[in-house]
């Protein structure tokens, strides 16, 4: 099985008796506050998902990511993961100091050893994360929306927050004892924040056919207005699975994180954490991860080829769609004919449907997958 990035799968919660002490001592301690974005990077921090990284960047670290997509260490990551405070929240702390990171009832969730605590420039860190600083780009709006300071340090869990589907929350040290105990030596991992369509299915097959098992693995997060939500997409797959996937060949689990919309640098950064769930390919489509048209349809294809020593391979698929002539899925590698005989799976389209209450049709989206997503009122995500 392929190893973690960086060579070790991180571990950061402490054990029982350390975070009793902890706890009978909480009064003695610092506070800072986080949102459900930043208890989500906690938790994946603690249990590997994020490997090599043992808590939130110092300056070097951040510097080194945004300039070369690479850590001090020389290890490939595509974009800083920072913890962003206010001037107040750090005025009475220093380098050194040890904190607690709780989430909004005040809950203690982890310790957090103060290293670093430093400026930065949001202007400068969008456009190096995002390629650019238009704020109608969602990454964009949540970089200059953060506070002024930025700390790093490590981190060591006191509590996990609850996951939101249970069944499905499966840390990397679970992944990778069950694809043993499924005897799957070569994992293809498939990133997904929508419910399936049949093009999505296609391509699950296509790299299933050349490896032991699929590693379906939708973000389960914050996500822009207009995305479908986390129980829709979930719901969704597991009636793609139950009827049309061979049982013993499939692992449907969630990755909570939220979505930033990097386009190829956000690629990078889903194949590492699928790296850590014991994947060692990854499916690349068109327009990974991206919003709007920031981005080139197959920019997140090239930028792999700026990391050689990634470990996980991509498999990339250009695009997908149902050829008239061929009566069948293809993709513009195997198909001979003209675009006028090709219908795409248009996402518009399938919305558009949705939200009037009607199934796409059953060349585009299996009827069993629809008639899940009919049971919401609005499968949307309204307001975010």
């Amino acid at each position: 099985m392929i190893e973690p990035h960086g060579g070790s799968l991180i571990n950061k919660e402490l054990p029982d008796r350390e975070k009793q002490k902890i706890l009978d001592q909480i009064d003695e301690y610092e506070k800072i506050k986080t949102d459900s974005d930043t208890l989500k990077v906690i938790k994946n921090i603690a249990f590997g998902v994020f490997s090599p990284l043992e808590g939130f960047m110092t300056e070097n670290d951040t510097l080194n990511v945004l300039d070369h997509m690479y850590l001090e260490n020389e290890i490939a990551w595509p974009f800083p993961i920072v913890l962003d405070v206010s001037e107040s929240e750090v005025s009475n702390l220093k380098e050194e100091d040890s904190v607690i990171l709780t989430d909004f009832s005040n809950n203690p969730i982890a310790l957090f050893n103060i290293t670093d605590i430093y400026s930065y420039n949001k202007k400068n860190f969008a456009e190096k994360v995002y390629g650019t600083i238009d704020k109608t780009h969602p990454g964009v709006k949540k970089v200059f929306d953060q506070k002024e300071k930025l700390i790093g340090g490590d981190i060591f869990l006191v509590d996990e927050i609850a996951p939101i589907f249970p069944e499905l929350d499966l840390k990397p040290i679970e992944t990778r004892v069950l694809f043993k105990a499924k005897n799957w030596d070569r994992v293809v991992a498939f990133q997904t924040r929508n419910p399936p369509h049949l093009g999505h299915e296609y391509v699950q097959k296509a790299g299933l056919t050349f490896v032991d098992g699929l590693f379906i693995n939708p973000v389960i997060g914050r996500k822009k207005t207009g995305d479908f939500l986390d129980e829709v997409i979930v719901n969704a797959y597991k009636a793609l699975i139950k009827n049309y996937y061979p049982e013993d060949r499939v692992v449907l689990s969630t990755f909570e994180t939220e979505m930033r919309y990097a386009g190829p640098k956000e690629a990078i950064f889903h194949a590492i954490a699928r790296k850590n769930f014991g994947c060692d390919h990854i499916i690349i489509g068109r327009d990974h991860a991206g919003v709007g048209d920031f981005y080139g349809p197959y920019d997140a294809h090239k930028i792999f080829d700026m990391f050689p020593d990634l470990g996980i391979e991509p498999l990339f698929f250009r695009s997908f769609s149902r050829c008239k002539k061929c009566s069948s899925i293809v993709n513009d590698k195997i198909c001979p004919h003209p675009p006028e005989l090709h219908e795409f799976f248009k996402g518009t389209d399938i919305r558009e449907a949705l939200l009037a209450g009607r199934p796409p049709t059953a060349d585009v989206m299996r009827p069993e997958v629809a008639e899940v997503i009919l049971k919401y009122s609005n499968p949307f995500v309204e307001v975010n």
